[in-house]
């Protein structure tokens, strides 16, 4: 049977809408923040053994009850019904630049997209997953952004040290290769010297009398 310190920290962290720093919990209970972690772990194993549909995690600092991600299709499923606020594709291309560069200015996400981002940085600060986290020291002090402690909780990260190293999530220089003799242009066509073709005049290909443009081709005997 759980123990009474168990069972109070199941209970708020049913009701807490954020995750609930250990030395809060060690203050409520009136315990050492290290018998929170041991309760906590205790309690991460039990939900672990009984294959429940939640979890107990730490995230941002805290501890919070989240649906096991086994079940995210049905959560994603039960969340999307009848919504259409989903973050656009560029929207989440910013967000991974700025996660992954912070401390960022707009300016400079703008030079990496190639495209202005005042829009969509607007609507990533109107949500909350980036802020305003200081000043660039150089000419004009310009504002700089990093991510929140909400975007942390939405993609359930401890800290930005959880990210995924960037190189996993680049192709491989093999997939790089093919895509980038994808895009080649095609070469143009290949061009039979005759009267008239300007294309033969440039490359100093001899005409059909076989007599070589003037200059074209010549070296001069003076220096």
């Amino acid at each position: 049977m759980a123990s009474e310190a168990a069972k109070a920290i199941e209970a708020i962290l049913m009701v807490a809408q954020e995750p609930v720093d250990p030395h809060l919990l060690a203050q409520l209970l009136e315990v050492a923040p290290a018998r929170v972690t041991e309760l906590c772990d205790e309690l991460q194993a039990a939900y672990s053994n009984d294959d429940r549909g939640f979890v107990l995690v730490k995230v941002a600092g805290g501890y919070r009850f989240q649906s096991h991600a086994d079940m995210a299709p049905y959560v994603e499923r039960f969340v999307l019904e009848g919504q259409s606020a989903r973050l656009s594709a560029a929207a989440l291309e910013t967000l991974a630049i700025v996660a992954y560069k912070q401390s960022i200015s707009r300016a400079q996400v703008a030079a990496i997209r190639g495209v202005n981002v005042d829009g969509v940085m607007r609507t990533l600060h109107q949500r909350g997953y980036i802020d305003e986290v200081g000043r660039d020291p150089g000419p004009g002090q310009v504002t700089l952004f990093g991510t929140t402690r909400e975007f942390l909780e939405r993609l359930g990260l401890d800290s930005l040290s959880d990210l995924p190293p960037i190189a996993d999530l680049l192709p491989s220089a093999d997939v790089l290769e093919a895509l980038e003799m994808g895009l080649r242009p095609d070469p143009p066509p290949a061009c039979e010297p005759h009267r008239g073709c300007t294309r033969a005049r440039r490359s100093g290909r001899p005409s059909r009398t076989g007599r070589r443009r003037p200059g074209a081709g010549h070296h001069s005997s003076r220096a």
